[in-house]
């Protein structure tokens, strides 16, 4: 028996034969070529082919892992027609006289290296979608088949990483688990494994040899264990482990329709994060009371171009139509930082963290900010729909937020809009700064939501994207849990809720905290619903 060890990224167990990930085999050769336009066009016709399988991928990825998962495949669109990419491949056909295949693999190593030298972990990880474009325009170019898991049964792959093309293509019927000899929590296979409940480990290293295909292996997500032909004893107790999970995955089924009310009466608002109208569908069939937080900067990011009013209107009108009178909070546009959108033209900074982003670019860019309004308010008039600011600092920022707020519904009225004249407005708790006059703050809006990610961030002065500082990241952190209780007796001092939306509101070491603090609503991922209802009904918070 072998046994491996990396990052589990999804609990759970599977027992099966291990199928390494068959790439297509596309070799690039360097030769001399006479007429070097005929190259230049030999890339451009692969490159239209290439846009036409990504706009496949897209749809197919659309239908299976939702929206938010999807625009990968647009991204790789655009990074195909980015200028600096094809007159690179270009230049080198022309100064050199040499085939469009190694043209093309030549400039994705280069740019694929510069990605990797970049010190923003966001810019890093586009190393891996430059390679995957410029593969598959060599393959394209060779006319090679696609990569795939040779199989007749459902089994574990096994590959050195996947690509996000790769991990769509796949016949998820025939996918067990996944393990990867490299890629990190917050790689696409890791996204794609939680968006399907598929046990996975990542980063599992060099151990993960070829010699091991089709060999029995059982892969345990929850410690991101590999054991490769395990003897009897494993096998009988990593058997009786995954039935367990089976068992509790049925029983979590039971919790749907409950109301989540700890056993001495306290009732908690359970809430989903969202990205897209897709994800709303998620929320519904995991039994969310509501959405705590529908991040619309992804309306944003899906876009070539700034959404128009109406495009807006009719996402957030969708969202809080499906959701049927349950509470829609709405988060207004919130990038810079880590989501960067090339239509902003966002300047280049040092420390993008603590940088131009959020309500400090809604502040600075009213017309932008003031379409979003508009259109949050029309929609508004179909559903239960709630406001939310992120990274406040201040008083005078909400003072002023509230000022336009109030010149949007103006307008509106004039125009014999409809809007929910009391719609509820709050903000996002992620800075020292906020908590430290959540007092004042809480005097000023409906409620408050502690992003937990980020105000973990910039208390411990901690990259939380930078996996070399894994070990001094703790979102347990008694400063943390200190914050949360000054901002829980504040709001409530001052007669608002509070709510968790970041990871921290799915950590179930952690729930009892909360409920013992005050919290009045979690937000998290649909998948965490139900095991946090069943957390919270067998909860005495009296007893605590």
């Amino acid at each position: 028996m072998v046994t491996l060890t990396g990052k589990g990224v999804f609990g759970g167990v599977a027992i099966g034969r291990i199928s390494f990930y068959q790439r297509a085999v596309s070799t690039i050769k360097r030769y001399h070529v006479d007429d070097v336009e005929a190259e230049i066009a030999r890339v451009d016709a692969a490159r239209g082919k290439a846009v036409e399988e990504l706009q496949r991928l897209y749809q197919k990825a659309l239908a299976e892992v939702g929206e938010a998962n999807a625009q990968i495949f647009e991204v790789h669109q655009m990074m195909l027609e980015d200028l600096d990419y094809q007159d690179s491949i270009a230049n080198i056909i022309r100064t050199q006289e040499v085939n469009a295949e190694y043209a093309v693999g030549t400039t994705g190593d280069n740019f694929a290296q510069m990605f990797a030298a970049m010190d923003d972990e966001y810019f890093k990880a586009r190393a891996a979608d430059v390679k995957d474009i410029s593969e598959r325009l060599v393959r394209i170019l060779n006319a090679a088949g696609d990569g795939q898991v040779v199989a007749d049964e459902p089994v574990i792959v096994a590959a050195d990483d996947l690509v996000p093309s790769e991990t769509v293509q796949l016949d998820k019927d025939k996918v067990l688990a996944f393990v990867t000899m490299k890629g990190s929590v917050n790689s696409h296979t890791a996204i794609i494994a939680r968006t399907l409940n598929i046990p996975a480990i990542v980063d599992i290293g060099e151990g993960l040899k070829e010699e091991y295909n089709n060999k029995l292996a059982v892969v345990d997500g929850f410690t991101g264990t590999l054991y490769i032909e395990p003897d009897e004893a494993v096998l009988k107790e990593m058997e009786a482990k995954r039935e367990e999970d089976i068992q509790k995955k049925l029983l979590l089924q039971e919790m749907k329709g409950k109301e989540t009310v700890t056993l001495d009466g306290r009732e908690i608002k359970l809430y989903a994060n969202i990205g897209n109208v897709a994800d709303a569908g998620i929320a519904l069939k995991n039994d969310a009371g509501g959405v705590g937080l529908f991040r619309s900067e992804f309306l944003y990011l899906e876009n070539s171009d700034y959404p128009s009013e109406d495009q807006q209107f009719q996402v957030y009108k969708t969202v809080a139509e499906n959701m049927a009178g349950r509470k829609v909070i709405i988060r207004t546009l919130d990038i810079g930082a880590d989501k960067q959108i090339g239509y902003f033209d966002l300047p280049e900074e040092e420390n993008p963290a603590l940088g131009y982003r959020a309500i400090r670019i809604c502040l600075t860019r009213t017309d932008i900010f003031r379409t979003q309004l508009r259109a949050l308010l029309r929609a508004s008039a179909y559903g239960k729909i709630s406001i939310m600011f992120p990274m406040i600092i201040s008083v005078e920022e909400v003072r002023e937020i509230k000022g336009i707020l109030e010149e949007v519904k103006a307008e509106l009225r004039g125009a014999g809009i409809k809007f929910d004249e009391n719609i509820e407005i709050g903000i996002m708790i992620e800075t020292p700064a906020a908590v430290m006059i959540s007092d004042l703050l809480a005097k000023e809006v409906d409620f408050f939501s502690v992003g937990t990610n980020d105000l973990t961030q910039y208390t411990l002065a901690i990259d939380r994207q930078n996996p070399k500082l894994e070990k001094f990241y703790n979102p347990h952190h008694t400063a943390i849990l200190r914050m949360l209780e000054m901002v829980t007796e504040n709001a409530h001092a001052n007669g608002i809720w509070v709510g968790i939306c970041g990871e921290l509101g799915a950590d179930m070491e952690l729930t009892e905290t909360f409920l013992k603090m005050g919290i009045d609503e979690l937000s998290v991922s649909p998948a965490y619903i139900l095991p946090l209802r069943k957390k919270i009904r067998e909860t005495d918070v009296s007893k605590l």
